[in-house]
């Protein structure tokens, strides 16, 4: 019986089930190249993004900056230091006799005017020395006044050649210790009415008394430190601090024009204003450890506001300069022209223009040379800029003040001359 062999047939190049296996296998890569396209122009669109937004200094988009007058200004040297508030007559009220302490003529915290009572001082055994001395003094007089009348006697007897030139001398003599005597009894006495006066306590200066540190009752020493009562005078009052050396050229032309310092004080925070005043001394000498020299203002303190101990912010205004043509600080840039500021003129085109700077506050800087009043420099957006570049210029142009009498930020307050002053952006394209 013959076997039938079925053979299959291969499928022809163009069969259906060819086609499709084609079809599935070209997909995955057809989503591939979309997905990286998809990429491609995400990236594309960041990149334009960047360019446009940095446009100012790529060449895309116009920067917007903000700008100032050059004009008229007031530039103040202010020297800002920490300062302890000192009394200018500070006494420990002590006795200078020993013995108990009877009562006190005072209530703590009371202000007393200079010779009002304060203590006493048990003076009893003090009297009884007193009289002691007293009675002794009156015996040593009764001595000296018999040695007289024998000094006379003899002296009359000599005369009369009835007694020898020695007892006379010898009298003599006798009336000298006699004399010597009656005059160490006479310092006793007054050694004692001067303890009986220390007994007596008053106040040596008007002020105001603190804690009692002694009770009546207790025994108290002359050679006690921490006495009865601490009195300070509190009007008028006096502020200790330092200004460096470097300031004291400056310190010392505005101490010999003759014109008043103004002094301020502001709280430890720097915020609440303490008093106004004027700088009272300037110490002769500088304090080697530190380079400072050491200054003391005066205060009215009428209110009682100031405390002795007290830390305060100083502020002393040392000089001004009134009217002069200046700019703000964030003006000033740094590079390598020096100091140069950008100059937006009516094309609002953005000129790199050096200056030379003068006196200089927290506020503004003096210009001596390069600017003209009524000159636009850019103070926003430097960062963004270059020489020649066009601007446009964001909110109201910022007038330049016709005074700058502000309160400033510690260390802020100096002049400092120098040949740059800080400032964002580098040295301009066109300088380098």
């Amino acid at each position: 019986m013959d076997k039938q062999i079925e053979v299959s047939s291969p499928t022809r190049p163009g069969s259906p089930g060819r086609l499709l296996r084609r079809r599935r296998s070209i997909w995955p890569w057809l989503l591939l190249i979309l997905v990286l396209l998809l990429i491609g122009g995400v990236s594309w669109r960041l990149t334009h993004q960047t360019v446009a937004a940095g446009g100012g200094r790529f060449g895309g988009a116009v920067p917007s900056v903000g700008v100032a007058v050059a004009g008229p200004g007031t530039i103040e040297n202010r020297l800002e230091e920490l300062g302890t508030v000192t009394p200018l007559a500070g006494v420990t009220v002590t006795t200078q006799v020993s013995g108990v302490l009877e009562s006190v003529g005072f209530t703590e915290g009371q202000a007393v005017k200079k010779g009002d009572f304060l203590a006493q001082i048990d003076d009893r055994p003090y009297r009884a020395l007193l009289a002691q001395y007293q009675g002794t003094l009156a015996h040593d007089q009764g001595l000296l006044a018999q040695a007289r009348a024998d000094l006379a006697r003899y002296a009359q007897e000599e005369k009369q050649d009835s007694i020898a030139a020695q007892t006379v001398e010898d009298q003599q003599a006798l009336v000298a210790q006699d004399q010597g005597t009656v005059a160490a009894d006479q310092a006793q006495i007054d050694a004692q009415q001067l303890n009986i006066a220390y007994c007596h306590i008053t106040a040596p200066v008007d002020g105001v008394v603190g804690l009692r540190v002694v009770d009546p009752g207790n025994y108290v020493t002359a050679a006690s430190t921490t006495g009865i009562v601490v009195l300070n005078q509190i009007s008028p009052i006096s502020v200790l601090y330092s200004v460096p050396e470097d300031n004291i050229p400056a310190l010392h032309r505005a101490v010999k024009s003759g014109a008043p310092i103004p002094v301020t004080l502001y709280d430890r925070a720097g915020t609440t204003k303490l008093a106004d005043g004027k700088l009272g001394t300037v110490d002769n000498q500088i304090d080697t450890s530190t380079g400072t020299l050491k200054m003391r203002a005066l205060f009215d303190n009428t209110d009682g506001e100031l405390v002795p101990n007290q830390f305060v912010n100083v502020d002393m205004l040392v000089s001004q300069l009134q009217n002069v043509l200046s700019v703000p600080v964030n003006a000033i840039q740094t590079g390598a022209p020096g100091s140069y500021v950008y100059v937006v003129g009516a094309d609002n085109v953005a000129t790199v223009t050096p200056v030379t700077l003068g006196a200089q506050d927290a506020d503004r800087v003096q210009i001596l040379s390069g600017l003209n009043p009524g000159d636009r420099v850019v103070t926003d957006g430097v960062d963004r800029l270059r020489d020649g570049i066009t601007v446009t210029i964001a909110g109201p142009v910022s007038a330049a003040p016709a005074a700058t009498v502000t309160r400033r930020h510690r260390g802020l307050g100096l002049w400092r001359k120098r040949q740059g002053a800080p400032g964002a952006g580098g040295p301009p394209a066109a300088a380098q």
